[in-house]
């Protein structure tokens, strides 16, 4: 702590310099293990789970893979005598894609039937349309207010569409 170019580093003269800042830089001398230690940042919980997860995952593709392409003399031959049978090999991963195919095809369905078709008139009205109300004009200045926010008729969708190219 005494060496004077620790001392004189600016990032050190910063620190000392602002007695109200709880921010603190710290000296690339200090290291514990090789790895800036620092006090506010950690390794949060959902990295750990993260990390692990993947692991997990890797390590179980691994060994479905191996059980799945394995001959079975070579996994006597390691000691390995009691595992599933193969044709889980081939039905595990069949069933897994026939089901989320179901699941989206089940999920397109229940969007379907909640949709209203496309000749309701809940299509253009709905319980939460506003209508277009007149807002008085200003005559004293040029400020106007901002009008309220509402839905667009139908009836002028159409002119503007259809009628404005007279």
């Amino acid at each position: 702590m005494t060496d004077p170019s620790f001392l004189n580093s600016p990032r050190r003269i910063l620190s000392l310099s602002k007695e109200r800042a709880t921010v603190s830089f710290t000296d690339p001398d200090d290291k514990v293990s090789g790895f800036p230690v620092s006090e506010e940042h950690g390794t949060k919980p959902s990295e750990v789970y993260g990390f692990v997860g993947s692991i997990s995952i890797i390590m179980a593709t691994v060994i479905y893979l191996i059980w799945a392409y394995t001959p079975e003399p070579w996994l006597h031959s390691v000691g390995i005598t009691y595992y599933p049978s193969r044709y889980w090999a081939l039905a595990l991963p069949s069933y897994a894609m026939v089901t989320i195919v179901l699941a989206i095809t089940f999920y397109i369905g229940l969007n379907f039937m909640a949709t209203a078709p496309p000749t309701s008139f809940y299509t253009i009205y709905d319980e939460f349309s506003r209508e277009h109300t007149l807002s008085q004009v200003s005559k004293d200045g040029d400020e106007q207010p901002i009008e309220p926010i509402s839905d667009i008729g139908i009836h002028q969708v159409n002119d503007l569409m259809f009628n404005s190219a007279n």
